[in-house]
């Protein structure tokens, strides 16, 4: 894979992210946002912290190793390392659109562990990172996205490739994506 065609497919998966949360939340109220059809189930607005919070991470990431790398020749052609083919398969959904395999969120990035995640304004922030998310894509065609190393959130130690990395964020936005849409989409949802 070149980096151009993975790039390609992060900024069309991140325009799709966008366009579902714009349909199925940005007119939803307060009382939607929080709904839970169980009491151990995200909410919209649980869901949409937790991926706000878990761009807070990445993207600086991204961004202090893309300003200060010195792998700058996009020559190379991309190939994701094992861990990091592991890593972001493991967050790609299924062709039915399906979860494959569940995670527990860690706790910093867990609402129901620290409910200070939820702000009242998820909606917004969400496009917004997920703006920031596309300029970064941007930063990313020029730097070697397979030399550049990302530590993951859960421990700084593990380091992913900068491809595997923007592949495991973009897909476990989709994953989450795809929660808030059966969540809005579920027989009980509030109507208003």
């Amino acid at each position: 894979m070149t980096t151009a065609e993975l790039i390609l497919t992060v900024r069309t998966i991140t325009h799709e992210n966008i366009d579902a949360i714009n349909q199925h939340v940005r007119k939803l109220s307060s009382e939607q946002l929080n709904w839970r059809p169980n009491p151990g189930v995200w909410s919209v607005a649980d869901t949409l912290a937790h991926l706000n919070e878990f761009s807070r991470y990445y993207h600086s990431a991204f961004v202090k190793k893309i300003e200060n790398t010195r792998f700058v020749s996009t020559k190379e052609a991309f190939m994701s390392s094992p861990l990091g083919r592991s890593a972001w398969k493991s967050m790609k959904l299924g062709n039915a659109k399906n979860v494959k395999r569940k995670f527990k969120a860690a706790k910093g990035y867990n609402p129901t562990i620290d409910p200070s995640l939820v702000t009242g304004n998820e909606y917004s922030q969400f496009i917004d990172c997920q703006e920031e998310l596309i300029s970064i894509f941007k930063q990313a065609e020029g730097v070697n996205i397979k030399r550049v190393k990302i530590p993951i959130s859960m421990s700084k130690i593990v380091r992913l490739r900068l491809g595997d990395a923007l592949l495991y964020v973009v897909f476990h936005n989709q994953r989450h994506v795809e929660q808030v849409v059966k969540l809005v989409r579920h027989i009980n949802f509030p109507k208003k």
